[in-house]
């Protein structure tokens, strides 16, 4: 039903004039082939996961992949199709030994959808976003005459024209509008592009062997500050280090509904998994860093990192239902800062929260790449999240560092780019999609001259 097709998890509802959902990469060119005759724009659906509404149609056509779901996993490689939900990626790749790393926290999530936006995720301190991780796509190409092909783009080759470069924030993690910099690759491009310059319908994903044994924990700390100074002694100083997560003391105060083994002194709570145990170590650090060791979670087993990712991945279900709850739309920050700016940009969050939502947000994410979220549970807070936006271009950093922009978002993007950085993205738009068919109004509003 096109009921299906017509909302994302945060909450933003559109409306469509057809569902098409084609069963293979011909099919998807003809009706790329007959929107471009009807003169209708197309919006690809992944699983609906999206919180920033770049799968959600504003009129027009909606291209389903979920039929496109081949799955083969290799020695070191596997072969996705696009509506391949990355759980089942990640079930396949473990019964083989192997590992897929980027871990974004919704595993309902298509592969299309985590490519279209370079999604990453708790592990993502170690091994970096789903760019990094793709060695060959194959996408379907609007076409600049009305006839799209199917071409395929293996990790290496060149892009065939001059995409132009801008000024990237120097940050770990970025995903706001295209990459464009020098010595990029066609699936550099295409990986981050939210669905509006082609279709991707099928990926080779490289995999890792998994490590022969992790050290994971939930470590507590008496105070937020304790935490933060724990993240700046251990980001680069453990080299095995994968995951470094936070949650502050409000959500702490969320997860004890569910949790109440959560120790009632704790204000701030550090996730970790260490691929090289060493054990003494982690004691000697633990020591000095004032964690509350007593009443912390260890573990080496992958039932226990299970159980603490459970942990983890409950607070933002508890935060989304309280929202609704609240009667409001998921309002969030994506955004991420240079790591020698993240004690500057997390306090600046803190204090500005506490004048205007008091004990209303919560706080938490990937500390280790200076890269937190901002959900606040009840009140508008759009003005607030739009002020954390600017601060943190101000301070060098990106607006959307792992969810992309979306519609919900577009308006994000000119605070980081001047103009003449928008239209170099923009010119590739129109070299690749030039009837502006795919994803209107995700990353440029209502069109190209939005």
């Amino acid at each position: 039903m096109t009921e299906n097709y017509l909302e994302d998890a945060s909450g933003l509802r559109g409306h469509a004039d057809r569902v098409i959902v084609p069963a293979d990469e011909s099919a998807v060119a003809e009706a790329l082939r007959e929107a471009a005759a009807a003169g209708a724009s197309v919006t690809i659906a992944g699983a609906g996961t999206g919180v920033t509404g770049g799968g959600v149609p504003f009129g027009g056509w909606v291209l389903s992949l979920e039929k496109f779901n081949r799955l083969e996993v290799r020695s070191g490689y596997a072969i996705v199709g696009a509506g391949v939900l990355l759980r089942d990626l990640h079930a396949a790749a473990q019964r083989s030994g192997q590992f897929y790393p980027p871990d974004p926290t919704e595993t309902a999530a298509s592969i299309g959808g985590t490519i279209a936006t370079n999604a990453s995720g708790s592990r993502s301190f170690k091994y970096g976003a789903t760019r990094r991780w793709i060695e060959s796509l194959r996408v379907v190409l609007a076409g600049p005459d009305g006839h799209p092909a199917v071409r395929e783009f293996q990790r290496g080759d060149a892009i065939d024209f001059n995409p132009g470069a801008i000024p990237l924030p120097k940050v770990r993690k970025n995903t706001a509008g295209y990459l464009l910099r020098p010595g990029m690759d066609w699936p550099d491009l295409f990986c981050g592009s939210e669905g509006t310059l082609g279709v991707i319908a099928e990926a080779r994903v490289r995999l890792l062997p998994i490590p022969p044994a992790i050290l994971s924990g939930v470590l507590f700390f008496p105070t937020g500050d304790a935490a933060l100074g724990a993240v700046e002694a251990w980001r680069g100083s453990v080299p095995g280090l994968r995951m470094l997560e936070y949650m502050d003391v409000n959500s702490l105060r969320l997860l004890r509904e569910r949790f109440s083994a959560i120790p009632a002194e704790a204000a701030a709570a550090l996730l970790i998994e260490d691929e090289e145990t060493d054990v003494d170590a982690w004691l000697d650090r633990i020591a000095a860093a004032g964690v509350l060791e007593e009443a912390s979670w260890f573990g080496m087993s992958a039932g226990d990192r299970e159980r603490f990712r459970h942990f983890r991945h409950a607070l933002p279900e508890i935060v989304n239902d309280t929202v609704r709850r609240n009667g409001y739309k998921k309002m969030h920050t994506d955004y991420a800062v240079p790591v020698k700016r993240n004690g500057e940009m997390l306090a600046y969050y803190r204090r500005r929260l506490e004048e205007e939502f008091p004990g209303r947000y919560v706080i938490f994410g990937h500390i280790g790449d200076a890269h937190v979220h901002i959900n606040v549970l009840s009140g508008d807070a759009g003005p607030l999240l739009e002020e954390f936006a600017r601060q943190a271009v101000a301070l060098g950093g990106t607006v959307s560092a792992e969810h992309g922009l979306g519609k919900r978002k577009a308006a994000l993007l000119a605070l980081q780019y001047a103009p003449e950085h928008l239209e170099a993205m923009r010119a590739v738009k129109r070299r690749l999609d030039p009837h502006n068919l795919l994803g209107r109004g995700t990353l440029w509003g209502d069109g190209l001259s939005a």
